[in-house]
């Protein structure tokens, strides 16, 4: 007779299910996309149509789309209720977090995407 994955996991050492448990913890943070991003946030592609000024049709190919711009995105996670913040990870640095990157602003009557950049201070 087949066992469940559960029953199997039962049978481990503690400190064994311990780190399963763990590490579900943590994939159970990361999403697959916007559109469970959305469903998670409780939201209909309606609401997000409404919020964005778009139709629903338009909702549905963004969250299909692999690739798109940073403002599209920030937009949308904005639309859910959400903040999006970028991080970037360097071998031998800390993480940095990009300010601003993908915001539009508005000049000359056309849109500007701003880039916020961190001044090094020396060291004294």
């Amino acid at each position: 007779m087949a066992r469940s994955l559960n029953e199997f996991i039962a049978e481990l050492p503690a400190d064994e299910q311990a780190e399963i448990e763990a590490r579900y913890q943590i994939l159970k943070q990361e999403v697959e996309g916007l559109r469970e991003l959305r469903q998670l946030a409780g939201k209909a592609q309606e609401d997000i149509a409404s919020a964005l000024n778009i139709k629903q049709p338009s909702v549905s190919k963004i969250e299909k789309q692999a690739d798109m711009y940073l403002s599209t995105l920030r937009s949308y996670v904005e639309a859910i209720g959400g903040k999006l913040e970028l991080t970037v990870k360097l071998p031998a640095h800390p993480t940095l977090r990009l300010q601003s990157l993908g915001d539009v602003g508005v000049d000359n009557g056309g849109p500007v995407r701003t880039v916020s950049r961190r001044k090094k201070h020396a060291a004294a």
